[in-house]
């Protein structure tokens, strides 16, 4: 029977290989808003934010979005001299003298968030972690964590609750005063914040009633310095439903410990969602399927919760697997991050959360990638990051290609695009998902198209032919950009350079050019009369950008 059934699968499979790909595209069916929801970024270590490749990365971020980018990051109040290290960041912005005397200082603070608003970038400003003074259990503080050693080495003195919960509120005042001051009460109202990270494992080395009273006292000081002032909680991982249940009921009918009030300020609510990389017979196979349940389910646990019905929604951290910090070296089943597979991951995953955010009615407004760069490491070293040594790596041109998407989502359907339940259910795994996302705007029309496979491979081109309906008379301009192994592609240019490690000037001037992205041909120009009909050879893992302007 099991030999039967295997058949069968095959049998299923090959016919549905055999049939060429067809998108479909209806430009007079709007789905709802082209949200920006791929414009959040973040990363653990913030000291990177103002060193020369970490400015030259956010410069690149903020000129490819048409919206100000949110931009998050950890350790923010972490005790520490400023230098960085791999999951590691320090600011000192808490010490005490030898009475207990708080001791403020915002130099480092203040460098990080001038980097972004030099930029017009945001804060999604993280209320944490604990400084050593402050720590209840302090000793060891600062880690050092390298890749391939045990991750749970990461939790050190950072991650405990307060001992004293006044000194901590009067952190976040002070911090919250000392912003509004500097930047103007209406920049900083445009800000998120948020308290934490990931409290439902060693992130927080409380319980979760602890954590509930550790937001409290952060909130109100917030709300004391800013009482227009917008915050969130509580970034869960995946599988911490219960916990975020917990918490959004405490938010909205426990009594605050703080104030003594019913309730705690909540404007916005956070969790995080990853992907599940394995090495299958030597290969890198992903599962965005596990990414995508995360986000069903904790859009179910909020859903619980009719009081909080349209409340923001952040993905506080929505990516292929948990550690950006593991490279190849010790994680070989992170090798995706170099190549085409992550930018072909990278479409077909986002466009499926704005389908879930639409299944659930809920108001996701963001989807923080947690990716960004590592200063002064190896070229292409297997870091999730979206440039290395200040060339951009091919990821980096799928956010290029959504900076150009606005206006209003419009239906697409495909014979070879997997349907929202079974790529949730099931990922991607036999035939390729061959599917697009589509949007209109006044003078013009987007499709980004996808050829993604779970398994690492590199499949034949495929045939493509994309059906377009409800475009206006008149003269059609056709501009097609292109992510794969011969355009906006660094790695394959490294790679035919023999791998340098020290690259030359010349050579990282080439680098430069290839990373950044790429058009198939010279723009084409039609005269069309309400539909238009566009083949697209798309080799496996390759993502095209097609621009239609009128």
């Amino acid at each position: 029977m099991k030999a039967y059934i295997l058949l069968l699968l095959v049998v299923f499979f090959s016919l549905a290989r055999s049939q060429a790909p067809v998108i479909h595209v209806d430009l007079n069916k709007e789905m709802g808003d082209m949200k920006p929801i791929w414009a959040w970024f973040g990363y653990d270590e913030p000291n990177y934010t103002y060193m020369k490749d970490g400015k030259k990365l956010l410069s690149e971020i903020a000129a490819l979005s048409p919206v100000p980018v949110f931009v998050r990051t950890h350790n923010l109040l972490t005790t520490g001299d400023g230098t960085p290290a791999l999951k590691w960041g320090s600011t000192n912005a808490y010490t005490e003298d030898a009475r207990g005397k708080p001791i403020y200082s915002w130099t480092i603070i203040d460098s990080i968030f001038d980097t972004y608003i030099k930029r017009g970038m945001k804060p999604l400003a993280q209320i944490g972690f604990m400084p050593e003074a402050l720590s209840s259990k302090p000793e060891p503080y600062k880690h050092s964590w390298r890749p391939g050693a045990p991750y749970k080495e990461v939790f050190t003195g950072w991650s405990y609750p307060p001992n004293d919960y006044n000194k901590w509120r009067e952190l976040i005042y002070q911090w919250v005063k000392h912003c509004t001051e500097r930047y103007g009460k209406k920049e900083v109202e445009s800000w998120y914040w948020e308290v934490w990270n990931e409290p439902n494992i060693p992130y927080w080395q409380g319980t979760v009633e602890e954590y509930c009273k550790m937001y409290d006292y952060a909130a109100d000081g917030l709300r004391k310095a800013l009482p227009t002032a917008r915050i969130g909680g509580c970034d869960i991982t995946g599988g911490g439903s219960k916990f975020l249940a917990t918490f959004l009921k405490h938010c909205l009918s426990d009594t605050n410990y703080a104030t003594g009030k019913i309730g705690s300020p909540l404007d916005l609510v956070l969790f995080h969602a990853k992907g599940q990389p394995k090495i299958v017979n030597g290969k890198v196979v992903m599962n965005v399927g596990t990414q995508m349940r995360n986000i069903r389910d904790a859009f179910a646990t909020i859903n619980e919760f009719p009081q909080i019905k349209n409340i923001p929604l952040v993905i506080g951290e929505s990516d292929p697997e948990g550690c950006a910090a593991c490279g190849m070296s010790t994680n070989p089943e992170n090798a995706y991050r170099n190549g085409t597979m992550y930018s072909s991951y990278t479409a077909a995953s986002f466009a499926r959360e704005y389908l879930l955010a639409d299944t659930w009615k809920v108001n996701l407004i963001g989807a923080v990638s947690w990716s960004f760069e590592f200063e002064n490491q190896p070229w292409f070293a297997g870091f999730r990051d979206l440039a290395t040594n200040g060339v951009d790596k091919p990821v980096l041109n799928v956010f290029r290609m959504f900076g150009m998407m606005k206006g209003k989502r419009v239906e697409v359907k495909g014979n070879r695009m997997y349907d929202l339940k079974t790529f949730v259910d099931s990922s991607v795994r036999g035939q390729p998902d061959i599917g697009a996302i589509a949007a209109k705007d006044k003078n013009s029309a987007t499709i980004m198209l996808w050829n993604y496979q779970d398994e690492d491979k590199q499949e034949p081109d495929e045939k493509i032919r994309v059906n377009v309906n409800g475009l206006p008379s008149g003269t059609i301009t056709v501009t097609e950009y292109r992510i794969d192994n011969a355009h906006s592609n660094s790695y394959e240019a490294w790679k035919k350079m023999g791998s340098p490690q020290n690259p030359t000037a010349g050579q990282i001037a080439i680098l430069e050019k290839a990373g950044q992205l790429q058009t198939m041909n010279e723009p084409l120009e039609t005269g069309i009369n309400g539909k238009m009909i566009i083949d697209i050879s798309l080799p496996g893992q390759g993502v095209s950008l097609v621009k239609l302007n009128w």
